[in-house]
């Protein structure tokens, strides 16, 4: 190893350890084990432009083990990006650099991770997003994307769930431009990882369709960098297991108490002495700058460059491709209520049906969106387009994702987060509690990742139980910035999904497996979250608030009391998020101070912000039609009047 590699090497581990020591918070194991493949990989391989951060055919970088997040901060300070000295200082501290890596937040920073194993299943998605767009744009002597998706990941990761299903899937569709370094140092939080693990991890990844390779010693730069090169030759996905010491030159190397707290200062004293060296907290010798000026930024400086001049000779010979690469990297493909379908009013038609049959107008307009769903496309009409994306062909927009909901979840935040392309997943309402990490963290980083549930009550029916939702909706009302739409009818439906595709943020579609009259004709006010859809017919008694299914219920009920004299509202609300955002006039005009029931076929938790009255469900379903269970949990007109009437005023 060269001199100059070295210092650099012990210059990120000492900016991790002092970080960590002036947070008096972090994770120095890491960041003293994995610095060298971090430094070989940065100056070896990645291309990256700090001037050009957004650059389309930059070489994405995640760090799945967030809780390294001081090595690729020092990293990053190194290579230029927008953080200095006193940014790392602040490390934990309210600043650019948070405990974890956040999206958005710091400059360089590809995704938001921590949670482990999502890092790793948002890069498949990146993965994914890279050889679509190749198969679309790239022509001969004209690769516009040809970048790699690069992961450090860590024995952790490994072991989630979501892990083995993002990796199974990657190997699968043959994502050859994937490279994952795994630091692999037999430690984590509890102890050796030999109290939980006995995987073999070469027959593990090989069996999946990755090429293995294991780098035996960590400090090993050169050869930590001839594996990089060897997994760049392979059509397969590639995972480097990389066997590193935690806490690496420190008086508790090899010991999970190097893990997850800081050193203090005569650890730190000990640590710079063992590695040789000499330099005084967040002090940096001006030729690590100068290494990584030449070997990261010039590089990625001349790669960008090279790539420019490309995109200019692209335009020349390919301007047909060109004009639409244009309109993909500038997100100028529109989509206005009158290009999608519209239903008659009266028409009985389930959610689910209008989603898809809208869903295949949306394929047409916007060519840069795909998705999938988890083994239920048939059952969600939640379907990609243009054929299937596999390992033969990359232009296909429908993503067989198999029984993997949570994998599908977070690489369709992979797949958003590349920034080219948009996606969407779908699956049954039940099975949001499998996805919802993902969820949380699409939310969390405010990407448009679009979210379609459909079964989405207990009218599933004869299923029973298991498959019907009672609590999720509450759950993903619950998740701050996302916004949830239940629409109650085919062209609510519509319009839901209209803004779904306008949110800059992530959405979840709440559709119904059953049909429902339709009762709306594409009132303006639905983008409000809330507006009158039936108005009352004399002096106002009270209102009947309601969602989804239930709103039909909520007008049949409506009627019945006209017939009595009591005239009421009915609201259909088919967003809380949407309408928490509006004028407090126009809420009062809607929700006047009055007798209100809400009315949803769930849990009635996020209901009584609105009112104390809520007509819902507090126990779980049963197997049986949905007919029989609308009598069972009293969803019928009479049990609900009587239910309003006996409200004391």
């Amino acid at each position: 190893m060269k001199k100059i590699d070295r210092l650099a090497i012990n210059t990120i581990r000492m900016l991790g350890v002092d970080a960590i020591n002036n947070a008096n918070s972090g994770h120095p194991g890491i960041v003293l084990g994995a610095a060298p493949m971090a430094h070989t990989l940065y100056t070896r391989h990645l291309r990256v432009y700090p001037k050009q951060a957004k650059w389309v055919n930059r070489d994405r970088f995640v760090l799945s083990a967030g809780h390294g997040s001081m090595l690729v901060y020092a990293i990053n300070h190194l290579v230029d990006f927008k953080l200095n000295v006193d940014d790392l200082k602040k490390f934990r501290q309210g600043g650019k650099t948070p405990g974890h890596p956040e999206y958005g937040h710091t400059d360089g920073v590809d995704t938001t991770s921590g949670p482990l194993g999502q890092g790793l299943s948002n890069a498949v998605g990146m993965a994914i997003a890279e050889a679509h767009l190749a198969a679309k744009f790239n022509k001969r002597r004209y690769r516009i994307f040809d970048h790699y998706t690069y992961v450090i990941c860590s024995d952790g990761d490994l072991q989630e769930g979501i892990a083995h299903e993002a990796m199974s899937l990657a190997g699968h569709l043959g994502l050859g431009k994937l490279i994952v370094l795994f630091d692999s140092n037999d430690i984590q939080l509890d102890g050796p990882t030999n109290l939980a693990s006995s995987d073999s991890y070469r027959r593990r990844f090989e069996a999946i369709n990755w090429h293995y390779q294991r780098v035996n010693n960590g400090n090993k730069i050169g050869a930590i960098n001839n594996a990089i090169k060897r997994a760049k030759k392979t059509n397969k996905p590639s995972i480097i297991e990389i066997k590193t010491k935690i806490g690496f030159g420190s008086p508790l190397e090899g010991s999970e108490k190097a893990h997850g707290a800081p050193l203090g200062d005569e650890a730190r004293t000990e640590t710079a002495k063992n590695l040789k060296y000499p330099y005084r907290p967040f002090e940096i010798d001006a030729k690590v700058y100068t290494q990584y000026k030449n070997k990261v930024y010039n590089r990625g400086e001349k790669e960008y460059l090279k790539w420019e001049k490309m995109l200019l000779k692209y335009k020349e010979r390919h301007r047909q491709n060109y004009d639409l690469l244009l309109k993909y990297l500038n997100d100028e493909f529109e989509v206005s209520l009158v290009d999608l379908p519209s239903y008659d009013l009266g028409a009985s038609i389930p959610t689910r049906q209008a989603s898809g049959e809208t869903l295949e107008i949306l394929g047409e307009k916007l060519p840069q969106l795909m998705g999938g769903s988890a083994d239920l496309s048939s059952s969600t009409k939640a379907k990609g387009f243009d054929d299937d994306f596999t390992a033969k062909n990359r232009l296909g927009r429908n993503i067989y994702y198999g029984v993997r909901e949570h994998a599908m979840a977070a690489i369709t935040n992979g797949i958003v987060l590349h920034g080219v392309t948009k996606a969407f997943a779908g699956g049954f309402l039940v099975f949001s509690d499998y996805m919802k990490p993902a969820i949380r963290l699409a939310a969390m980083m405010n990407i448009p990742s679009i979210f379609v549930f459909t079964h989405d009550s207990i009218m599933v029916g004869e299923d029973g139980p298991t498959h019907q939702p009672v609590e999720q909706l509450a759950m993903l009302r619950s998740i701050p910035n996302l916004t949830v739409l239940r629409p109650a009818d085919a062209n609510e439906t519509i319009s839901a999904w209209k803004t779904a595709i306008d949110n800059e943020g992530p959405t979840a579609l709440i559709l119904t497996r059953q049909s429902v009259r339709n009762m709306s004709n594409f009132d303006r006010n639905f983008n409000r979250g809330a507006y009158i859809i039936s108005k009352e017919m004399g002096g106002l008694d009270g209102i009947l608030l309601a969602t989804g299914s239930e709103v039909a219920l909520a007008i049949f009920v409506q009627k019945a009391l006209e017939k009595e004299r009591i005239f009421t509202r009915v609201v259909s609300m088919p967003s809380q998020e949407i309408f928490e955002k509006q004028d407090q006039q126009y809420k009062d005009s809607v929700l006047p101070k009055v007798k209100t029931v809400a009315i949803e076929m769930a849990s009635p938790m996020s209901w009584y912000k609105y009112t104390n009255h809520v007509y819902g469900v507090e126990t779980f379903g049963q197997s049986a039609p949905h007919e029989k269970l609308r009598e069972i949990y009293k969803f019928i007109p009479e049990d609900i009047i009587d239910f309003y009437k006996n409200i004391k005023a």
